[in-house]
């Protein structure tokens, strides 16, 4: 059984497009990203993927249930962390937390508690009181505290110092370790290449490329980098351009015979082509 797997997921807002034919599978116990700059599609994905809003056409599963039938017990198995969170500004943060594990009928004391010495979070502050990050491990804490199989993670990181992101990822990866499934939705290309397993890149609400984050960081295009030297006008499928000092460097999509022929009619001090990260390729896809 597949953790999400969707089938020709199509939301529009009217006539303006959400996402389009989305054919999207995330395999159980998987740790995977979702990539795509701010407003290519991946919250009104997550949102229609969890019942919050209804598709204009095509169906998904969560869990092997239908998102249109089955909404209660999803939300029930599910830890959804929204991209930016509200909360009732004059509550105290530890009564937010109970308050949330209320809902879902569950004593989750311990792991919440544990949650927040992890995560360095003041229980006994006011909501309104709080800064970006800490809110966001508010949210951190009320998404992970009952210890859901699939975790829904939307631009989680956003707000929260380097230190406190590389514990929130520490307990994600303990969280999947143990069986669960990770979704975390992002634009931040580092993370996804450093914590995911597999990826999916989305642009303008449709689906780009899915795979390994290894096969999608392997593809034709190379980065070359020419010191001493101009690039070439004639060189064709040329991209992301970028000249520092007397360096030049570029993304280069075709053949590596014809590279290397124009090159060597050129004067240059030093030459080098390497595999592109996995940024520089989604540069590529978005190109």
């Amino acid at each position: 059984m597949d953790a999400i797997k969707t089938t020709s997921l199509t939301k529009y807002y009217g006539k303006s497009r959400g996402i389009t034919d989305m054919n999207l599978t995330v395999a159980q116990g998987d740790f995977f990203g979702f990539i795509g700059p701010n407003g290519a599609g991946k919250s009104t994905t997550i949102r229609t993927l969890l019942g919050l809003i209804a598709p204009s056409d095509g169906s998904a599963q969560i869990l092997g249930m239908e998102i249109s039938r089955q909404k209660e017990e999803i939300l029930s198995r599910v830890g959804y962390m929204p991209s930016e969170a509200s909360f009732y500004r004059s509550m105290r943060v530890g009564d937010v937390i109970k308050f949330s594990a209320g809902l879902r009928r569950r004593d989750c004391g311990a792991e919440a508690k544990n949650l927040c010495e992890r995560l360095e979070l003041d229980v006994n502050k006011k909501v309104r009181e709080l800064s970006l990050g800490n809110r966001k491990k508010v949210s951190i804490v009320c998404a992970l505290q009952h210890m859901p199989e699939l975790c829904i993670l939307d631009e989680p990181t956003s707000g929260l110092d380097p230190l406190m992101q590389r514990e929130f990822y520490a307990i994600l990866e303990e969280r999947n370790k143990s069986g669960a499934t990770i979704f975390v939705s992002s634009h931040i290309l580092s993370e996804v290449q450093r914590y995911c397993r597999h990826a999916a890149v989305i642009r303008e609400g449709r689906l780009l490329a899915s795979d390994s984050t290894e096969r999608l960081g392997h593809t034709d295009a190379k980065r070359v980098r020419l010191r001493g030297a101009k690039l070439p006008h004639d060189l064709p499928y040329v991209k992301d351009v970028q000249t520092e000092g007397d360096c030049v460097s570029f993304l280069y999509g075709g053949n590596l015979k014809e590279l290397l022929n124009v090159l060597a009619g050129i004067s240059l001090t030093d030459l080098s082509i390497t595999e592109p990260d996995l940024e520089e390729i989604f540069m590529h896809y978005y190109s």
